[in-house]
């Protein structure tokens, strides 16, 4: 949990560490950023504004990584564009303060069920590769076009 407001973050943290869920908590930008290179997480709870790093590097940097990690946005900004601008980012979900507690624990379980991480998106046999979370199929590195029928194959025999 990303929270710079100290009060805000240790009563987060205590409330979701009773529901049985254990808790990281930074309080700056520059912290979240080393620690979510330094653990493996399975939901990042992020809130705006925050110091020394704003939270949308700190979300680039995860997608950048290739970080799948799903995070939900704390802000106080409810206006659509703020909405849409973390969404854009990577965001998996956005919360507006003020938020009941109850909420944000709903919202935590529904991330984490729909976590869906793929650790090794690639499969790969000689040089033919398939690339499962883009849909993308390479032979030595090079694009491959597949006709209607490969393509209906490769989505039959993935779709399981």
């Amino acid at each position: 949990m990303v929270e710079d407001e100290e009060k805000l973050r240790n009563s987060l943290a205590e409330g979701l560490c009773l529901k049985g869920y254990i808790i990281d908590v930074a309080g700056d930008g520059e912290s979240a950023d080393e620690k979510a290179f330094c653990e493996k997480y399975d939901l990042i709870i992020l809130y705006l504004n925050l110091p020394k790093l704003d939270e949308f590097s700190v979300l680039e940097n995860l997608r950048k990584e290739n970080l799948n990690v799903p995070v939900l946005i704390l802000s106080a900004r409810d206006g659509i564009e703020d909405k849409v601008k973390g969404l854009d980012q990577g965001a998996n979900d956005y919360l507006t303060k003020p938020f009941h507690f109850a909420e944000l624990e709903a919202r935590v379980r529904s991330l984490l069920r729909r976590k869906t991480v793929i650790e090794n998106t690639v499969l790969s046999s000689g040089s033919l590769c398939f690339d499962i979370a883009y849909r993308i199929v390479t032979a030595a590195g090079h694009p491959v076009s597949l006709t209607a029928k490969e393509n209906a194959l490769r989505k039959w025999f993935f779709s399981f």
